[in-house]
């Protein structure tokens, strides 16, 4: 069992949760992730890990409650436990020096990206980081990234704040040299933006003149269904440079100009109807618990 030493919810649906894992704290590397069972029998969870802190023996998960397993996880109060905390899990990110570099969080992805833009800003390059959120309420963590980036850009898509559409508006310009041009580029968040931001950096239109200039290296973290966590179950296979690849233990980041992202949607939307049908369940046992307490 693994103790919730505090869960605090920091946006719509948005929980940062700190858990009791010594051994996962103390071998974790930026990149790397978990997978989380709230129960015996329940869903297995692959979560990011965030943060460790190996002098306390814990680590630090953005969680977005989306889905019922989620929302199970997520209701766990501080000094309750969660079944299992398997990890860390996946290759960590290779960290190099590549001076500018544009770290692209998309919704939730933001929390993604979090361990990533502090890695790389620790390896002393300039970290501009890009927020897109589709209103000001839903913007997580830019006061956290904003402690080790040089500028925070932000884009919603209702315009509520920061720049108004999105987060391709603020990389158009990045490419464009009107903003700090990148050395090379992280994404993370829903398919069809890091496949959008993919195709903006494999070669992007030179301005002034200029030829089209070579691609920009651009890395994503890809969010393939998994279940076991070590390669075996298939569930998270993704084609990456035309050779079968298994987010669990190949990634979860891949050179986005390889990556097959039309596949990738295709997995992801298998189990919609399961997905749905597990939320409605999840919402039945909430009313009816509820109702217990208040009996």
């Amino acid at each position: 069992m693994f103790k919730v030493i505090s869960n605090e919810q920091v946006g719509p649906n948005v929980h940062r949760m700190v858990i009791a894992a010594p051994r996962v704290a103390k071998a974790r590397k930026p990149g790397q992730f978990v997978i989380v069972r709230k129960a015996d029998g329940a869903e297995r969870i692959p979560l990011t890990i965030a943060d460790a802190d190996a002098t306390a023996g814990t680590i630090t998960l953005f969680i977005q409650a989306v889905g019922a397993s989620t929302k199970r996880i997520v209701a766990t109060p501080a000094g309750e436990s969660l079944r299992d905390v398997a990890g860390p899990l996946g290759l960590p990110t290779h960290l190099q020096k590549w001076g500018n570099v544009a770290c692209i969080g998309g919704g939730v992805g933001t929390a993604v990206l979090y361990p990533l833009a502090k890695a790389l800003a620790e390896e002393s390059n300039k970290v501009y980081t890009v927020i897109g959120a589709r209103t000001a309420e839903q913007v997580i963590l830019a006061d956290e990234l904003g402690e080790f980036s040089e500028e925070i850009f932000i884009a919603t898509e209702d315009g509520s704040s920061g720049r108004k559409g999105l987060v391709t508006v603020v990389l158009a310009d990045m490419l464009a040299g009107k903003l700090p041009k990148p050395d090379a580029v992280f994404a993370v968040g829903p398919v069809p933006m890091m496949e959008a931001v993919a195709e903006m950096t494999r070669l992007h239109q030179g301005f002034g003149g200029q030829a089209r200039q070579a691609a920009i290296p651009t890395i994503v973290s890809l969010n393939a269904i998994m279940i076991d966590g070590t390669g075996m179950c298939g569930g998270c296979r993704v084609t990456v440079g035309g050779e079968v690849k298994f987010t669990c233990v190949d990634g979860p980041e891949f050179d986005a100009h390889q990556v097959d992202f039309a596949g990738l949607r295709n997995r992801l939307g298998m189990y919609r109807e399961h997905e749905a049908d597990a939320d409605e369940k999840c919402k039945l046992d909430q009313f009816l618990q509820s109702h217990k307490e208040a009996d």
